[in-house]
């Protein structure tokens, strides 16, 4: 897992598809851009422009993808994530195919994202997104995912 700020993505060219994705999030006014997927690559990489209020933890699980990194960007408003490894996690529901997703449970660490904060997460990085801090809020977040 990666957690930095948009202006520091020069620091992640060695990886040209990761590159590829932050360079988007870095070049594009999210402002004017509304939700919905955006394709970038076909299904190499592409973007999904989400808005929506955080919620409960009690009310959240751990997900975890193989067929995709997830690059997160926090475009407006704040939120926590919680995250762990993998093999910290229990499987509570089978990961399924089509929809490149597994549910987790088990103990994880949780960190706090504002507007400028990215995270990516790899397919080791099981991720609980859109955590409320106190009481739910809206957020504007970008996900691109990047095919592995």
């Amino acid at each position: 897992m990666i957690v930095d700020q948009l202006k520091n993505v020069a620091l992640y060219k060695s990886d040209k598809k990761l590159a590829r994705a932050l360079e988007y999030l870095a070049k594009t006014d999210f402002s004017k851009v509304p939700t919905g997927k955006v394709v970038i690559d076909g299904d190499n990489l592409f973007a999904l422009v989400q808005e929506y209020d955080t919620r409960l933890r009690e009310k959240a699980q751990f997900e975890a993808h193989r067929k995709y990194i997830d690059v997160q960007y926090v475009v407006a408003g704040t939120e926590q994530l919680g995250y762990a490894h993998l093999s910290a996690l229990k499987s509570a529901v089978a990961y399924d195919a089509g929809n490149d997703a597994q549910m987790l449970t088990g103990e994880g660490s949780f960190i706090t994202a504002s507007a400028g904060t990215f995270l990516v997460f790899f397919p080791e990085d099981a991720h609980m997104p859109g955590l409320a801090i106190g009481k739910p809020k809206p957020v504007r977040k970008v996900v691109v995912k990047v095919k592995v």
